[in-house]
C-alpha cells in the first residue's frame, strides 16, 4: 500500500507530537514516510497536485497501547449490556429470550458489557436471573472489564462446576450465605472452566472479524495497535491468525502480548520477529482483578466492607520467571496491575532489576490506578513505564465511588503526578473493557484526561488534569515509544506518514467537547484509509 509518488499536504494546523517542532502547516511524503515538514513558506516543492485539507486539524495517527482487537471484534456480534440498549436486568433477560428464538437449544449465548453501576437494579446478573431468560442453553454474560462473568445453570452444568468445586488459584466462584453458586464467577483463572467449553471460531473465521475491526478502528484515527491478549489455544496461534489477517487487509501494524502459559507454548526463537509489522512484544501477566469488579488487589478495604481487599493473581516468583523469560528472548513483560498491592508487589519485586532493553521500557505496568509513594519511587528509578485507562474514570465512575468512595476515585490513575515524577506513561483504552459504548474510541480517554470529569459531570481529581497537547502525546508519541514502534507516534521526517484529519480543533475546543470530536480523513503509510461520509 505504500505509495512512490510525492504528495504535499499543506494549508492545515498539524500537531507533529514532536517536541522540537510542535506544530506545521505543512508536509510532503514519499514512499510512505514523511519527508518533509515544516511551515508552508519553506515548502522546497512545488503545491501543484498537493493535496489542501482546508485549515483542518492534523495530528499523528493515534497508538492504542492496551487494546484487545479480537476481543473488540467477538463482542461486537454479542448481546450488547449497556446503555442504550440494556439498561436492566430485566431487559438483558429479554434480549436473551430473543437471541434464544433465533437459535436452537444447547447453542451458547454470549452478552457482553454490563455494569452493576449502570443496571437498574444495581447488581450482578446470576444465575437465578439468567435461568429464568433461558434454561436449554447455556449463557455467559461478561462485565465490561472482561474479569467478571455472570453464567446460568446450564453452563455450570456443562463445565462441571457444582457447589463442591473448588475455587482456582487467583479465581473464584462465588457462592451465597448458604454456599450455593451464584453463577458469578471472578478472574481468567475461574472463567476459564466455562471458557474451555464454549465453541471456537476457527483462525480464518477469527481473522476475517479482525479485518472488520480494523475499518472500525481506522474511522477514529488509530493507526498502530497492541493485542493484549495473545493466545496459542491448540486451535490456532494469534501470530499466525493476525498475519492471515493482514493478507486479507488488516493494515495496522500490531505488538503482541502473550500470557506466560501461553507465552510457553511457542517456539519463541522462531517466532520472535523485532522488525516484523506483526510482532511479538511481550509476554503479560496478571498481579490482580479490576476496581469496578472489586477484584484489584488494595491494602484499604473496598467502601462499604471491612475485610473485602481483592483478589492476588500472580506471586513474585512468577513475575521473575516472566521476567527471567522476556529477557532471554528481547522483548517486554507487561503485568496488570490496579490496586496498590499489586502495584507494589511489581516494583518490589523489580526494584534491583536493571533494564534489559534499549529503546523501550522493559517493564510495563498496565493500568496502574493506584501507585504508592514507594511504587512511583521505584518506577521513576528503574523506567518502569505505566499505561493507564482514564477512560474508565470517564465511564465507570459509579462503580468507583460505589467500590472507593470519593477520595481515592479522585486519587486514582494519577497521570500528571506520573509525568511529573518522569515516569514513562502512554494511554490507551483497553477496549473493550470500559462500560462505554465505543470504547476504541481515543477522545473520550483524552478528554477524561484533560478535564478529569466523568461522563455525567462529577469530579474525578482535577488536581491530576493534563493539558491537550500533553494527553494527544501520550496517546501518540508516547504510545509509541513505550510499545518500541519505531518510526511512529510523530509527524516528524522519516517517521510513518500515520496520520488522522480531524472534523474540528481539537486544541480550541471547550474541553468536554473532546470526546465529541470525530475523525474526517484517515492516512496510512501516506494514503487515505478512511474519508468521513458528509
Amino acid at each position: 500500500m505504500i505509495q512512490t509518488k510525492r504528495t504535499v499536504f499543506y494549508n492545515a494546523k498539524i500537531f507533529t507530537a514532536n517536541p522540537d517542532a510542535l506544530y506545521a502547516d505543512a508536509f510532503s511524503v514519499k514512499d510512505g514516510v514523511v519527508e518533509w515538514i515544516g511551515n508552508h513558506s519553506a515548502l522546497p516543492f512545488s503545491l501543484e497536485g498537493g493535496m489542501n485539507l482546508e485549515g483542518r486539524t492534523v495530528i499523528p495517527g493515534i497508538v492504542d497501547a492496551h487494546l484487545h482487537p479480537v476481543y473488540v471484534a467477538d463482542f461486537a456480534k454479542q448481546i450488547p449490556c449497556m446503555a442504550p440498549v440494556t439498561n436492566s436486568i430485566e431487559e438483558l433477560k429479554e434480549r436473551i429470550r430473543e437471541r434464544r428464538g433465533e437459535q436452537q437449544a444447547g447453542d451458547w449465548i454470549e452478552s457482553w458489557g454490563y455494569d452493576e453501576g449502570k443496571l437498574i437494579e444495581g447488581r450482578a446478573p446470576n444465575r437465578h436471573d439468567l435461568d429464568e431468560a433461558c434454561s436449554d442453553s447455556p449463557v455467559v454474560v461478561t462485565r465490561t472489564c472482561a474479569h467478571i462473568i455472570s453464567v446460568n445453570s446450564k453452563a455450570l452444568e456443562i463445565a462441571g462446576i457444582d457447589r463442591n468445586t473448588p475455587d482456582p488459584k487467583g479465581g473464584q466462584f462465588e457462592r451465597d450465605e448458604n454456599g450455593d453458586l451464584t453463577g458469578i464467577i471472578r478472574e481468567i483463572p475461574a472463567q476459564k472452566a466455562v471458557k474451555d467449553h464454549m465453541p471456537k471460531l476457527t483462525q480464518t473465521e477469527t481473522a476475517k472479524i479482525l479485518v472488520e475491526t480494523g475499518n472500525d478502528l481506522v474511522t477514529h484515527g488509530i493507526t498502530a495497535v497492541t493485542e493484549m491478549m495473545a493466545l496459542h489455544d491448540g486451535t490456532y496461534d494469534y501470530l499466525e491468525m493476525y498475519e492471515e489477517a493482514r493478507s486479507l487487509g488488516f493494515n495496522h501494524d500490531t505488538v503482541m502480548y502473550y500470557t506466560l502459559d501461553e507465552f510457553k507454548k511457542l517456539d519463541a526463537a522462531t517466532c520472535i520477529n523485532h522488525e516484523a509489522s506483526i510482532r511479538i512484544g511481550g509476554i503479560k501477566l496478571f498481579s490482580d482483578g479490576s476496581v469496578s469488579g472489586r477484584t484489584a488487589w488494595v491494602s484499604e478495604p473496598f467502601k462499604g466492607s471491612r475485610d473485602e481487599h481483592g483478589i492476588a493473581t500472580t506471586t513474585r516468583e512468577e513475575l521473575t520467571e516472566a521476567a527471567d523469560l522476556a529477557e532471554r528472548y528481547g522483548i517486554q513483560l507487561a503485568v496488570h496491575a490496579m490496586g496498590d498491592n499489586a502495584i507494589d508487589l511489581i516494583t518490589e519485586t523489580f526494584a534491583d532489576r536493571k533494564p534489559w532493553l534499549e529503546g523501550k521500557p522493559s517493564i510495563r505496568i498496565e493500568h496502574a490506578a493506584m501507585p504508592t509513594e514507594r511504587a512511583l519511587a521505584i518506577a521513576q528509578q528503574t523506567g518502569i513505564a505505566f499505561v493507564p485507562q482514564s477512560i474508565f474514570l470517564f465511564a465507570e465512575i459509579e462503580s468507583y465511588l460505589t467500590n472507593l468512595g470519593e477520595g481515592r476515585t479522585e486519587s486514582s490513575y494519577p497521570i500528571k503526578t506520573f509525568l511529573e515524577r518522569g515516569i514513562q506513561t502512554a494511554l490507551s483504552s483497553d477496549a473493550p473493557a470500559t462500560s462505554w459504548a465505543d470504547p476504541v474510541n481515543p477522545f473520550a480517554g483524552i478528554q477524561s484526561a484533560v478535564t478529569r470529569t466523568a461522563y455525567n459531570g462529577v469530579d474525578t481529581g482535577q488536581s491530576e488534569c493534563i493539558d491537550v497537547e500533553t494527553a494527544v502525546a501520550l496517546y501518540t508519541r508516547e504510545a509509541a515509544a513505550v510499545c518500541g514502534l519505531e518510526r511512529q507516534g510523530m509527524l516528524k521526517t522519516g517517521f510513518k506518514a500515520n496520520f488522522a484529519v480531524l472534523d474540528r480543533d481539537l486544541f480550541t475546543i471547550p474541553e468536554e467537547e473532546i470526546g465529541d470530536v470525530s475523525v474526517y480523513e484517515t492516512y496510512m503509510d501516506g494514503e487515505v484509509v478512511y474519508q468521513m461520509i458528509t
